[in-house]
């Protein structure tokens, strides 16, 4: 009996370590994939910021700041579109990881009742044999 017990624990032990490990590839794969666009996004942001700084610290008479102005504002605005259209893809992403996990999840939750079930009624129908017989 001690043996049945102990083989149902390793069993278990195992198979909750394989989905952990499963659970946290998904968890630091999309870390690194929010990481590389955000990444990626501030290094897009900061050349066109100094870019434009570059353009702006030429400026010598108020007609050229004139001139330059707009582009400091195209600048800002399409910094902006660009950390918003990166935390829409990092926010999809997450969403999908999530998702993923919560499919693990639920295979593992759906496995283990098959299992209690199956181990119920096979003890019931062992108790079954057993009354049966006195």
């Amino acid at each position: 009996m001690y043996q049945q017990i102990n083989e149902q624990f390793t069993a278990a032990s195992r198979q909750f370590a394989d989905t952990a490990a499963q659970v946290n590839r998904l968890a630091l794969e999309n870390a690194e994939k929010v990481f590389g666009l955000q990444l990626t996004t501030i290094e897009e942001n900061v050349n066109a910021t100094f870019a434009f700084w570059g353009e702006l610290a030429n400026v010598r008479d108020l007609d050229t700041l004139k001139a330059v102005w707009p582009k400091g504002v195209q600048v800002a605005r399409e910094n902006l579109e660009r950390t918003i259209s990166t935390s829409q893809e990092v926010y999809g992403n997450t969403v999908k990881t999530n998702e993923a996990i919560g499919q693990i999840a639920k295979t593992q939750v759906e496995a283990a009742t098959a299992a209690a079930t199956e181990q119920a009624k096979t003890v019931a129908e062992k108790v079954v044999k057993t009354a049966s017989k006195k």
